[in-house]
């Protein structure tokens, strides 16, 4: 999954696509590169972002996605937590929505989601998705297994099938150093859900505190997480590293199809 930030502040590639024209060409590049899907945002969600209004998300998103669906055959995820931006952008072509919001109790995103039948990223994100003030579970694995079994069944009470739904167990949002080790630790728990996997690891924070590199520095390490995860069972890696995430990949599918059963 390749990361298209329509934003000013995002914390890796914030201002460089802010323009429509950039976005879409960025964005196509992407898809050269290997990208299976693309994942549009407007609305930056690195630790202390300030919330963009809905007219302005929808100003940013909407020009990019009416553009790319009418230029490339890869699937289109509106990366948001505002239901009126969810629906616009379906109708102007996306079909999946990533929602780091999940553990929100209105159930107006879901209906929206049930409305196009569209595909649904489940992600686990205490609190507000942008704070990250001292989060606290007494076992984080646990405890984000019983929340995506407790959303899976309000999902589906909405109208959202089970085949719609990708979980997304949210490296980096509300979750300390050591909670990211130990869910990346521990990913192939997840697969007992039966539900495909999403994991975004690429180039956050947690990588810098423990091996202090900048954000130019953090490839390597984001491609030994991405990996790790395909060996644990992920099927969707969201990065801004393209061919490099998809060489890693395939060297790691590679080697796991030689295993001996």
């Amino acid at each position: 999954m390749g990361i298209v930030n329509v934003t000013p502040d995002s914390f890796f590639d914030g201002g460089k696509f802010l323009d429509v024209d950039a976005a879409v060409a960025h964005a196509r590049k992407l898809v050269e590169q290997g990208a299976d899907i693309l994942d549009i945002g407007g609305e930056s969600t690195r630790p202390g972002a300030e919330p963009v209004a809905e007219n302005e998300e929808l100003r940013r998103v909407i020009p990019v996605i009416e553009q790319l669906a009418t230029k490339i055959k890869i699937p289109l995820s509106i990366d948001t937590m505002k239901p009126a931006v969810a629906h616009a952008a379906l109708q102007a072509g996306a079909s999946t929505v990533n929602d780091v919001a999940a553990n929100r109790e209105n159930d107006a995103m879901w209906k929206v989601v049930s409305e196009f039948h569209a595909g649904y990223i489940c992600m686990d994100a205490p609190g507000k998705p942008t704070m990250q003030n001292n989060p606290v579970y007494a076992d984080v694995v646990r405890a984000i297994g019983d929340f995506f079994q407790e959303r899976l069944r309000r999902l589906i009470a909405c109208g959202v099938a089970a085949d719609q739904v990708v979980f997304d167990v949210g490296i980096g949002f509300g979750k300390t150093l050591e909670y990211n080790l130990q869910l990346l630790a521990n990913l192939r728990s997840f697969t007992t859900l039966a539900r495909p996997l999403l994991i975004g690891v690429s180039r956050k924070s947690f990588i810098g505190k423990l091996l202090g590199a900048n954000l130019n520095e953090r490839l390597p390490a984001s491609l030994a997480c991405a990996s790790l995860a395909v060996g644990s069972g992920a099927h969707i890696i969201r990065t801004h590293d393209v061919v490099e995430t998809v060489q890693a990949v395939r060297m790691t599918e590679a080697v796991l199809g030689r295993t001996k059963k």
